[in-house]
């Protein structure tokens, strides 16, 4: 399974990437929008884990975008806004599930798993 993970945040991408690596998944990492549509344009992915706060966009715009333009690929953001209202838009746009920093990698591995 390949998990293309957006996030500005080195130190989180890489975490989540490393865990999800030991449970068999195939990671990319991607520290922006930008970066992220490239990826996307040159390969399907499994699952995608977006972060809201990207330097050059809102996540939530982007999985909008994503899902006008027919990709049902399956979406787990991230973000460190807990507030009921940023995740209730995040699933009306789309999101499958949605995940509060800071969180349990092993939780995340789980909501993936769930996910594939």
């Amino acid at each position: 399974m390949r998990v293309l993970i957006v996030e500005d945040a080195a130190d989180v991408a890489e975490a989540v990437a490393a865990s999800l690596a030991r449970a068999g998944f195939a990671c990319d990492i991607a520290a922006d929008i930008a970066q992220a549509t490239g990826f996307l344009e040159a390969q399907a992915f499994d699952v995608l884990v977006l972060d809201i706060n990207l330097p050059d966009g809102d996540g939530r715009d982007y999985l909008r975008k994503l899902r006008r333009a027919g990709d049902r690929t399956p979406v787990l953001m991230l973000t460190a806004r807990f507030d009921v209202s940023t995740r209730v838009d995040a699933l009306d746009e789309g999101a499958d599930d949605y995940l509060v920093k800071p969180f349990d990698l092993r939780e995340l591995e789980a909501r993936v798993r769930v996910l594939t």
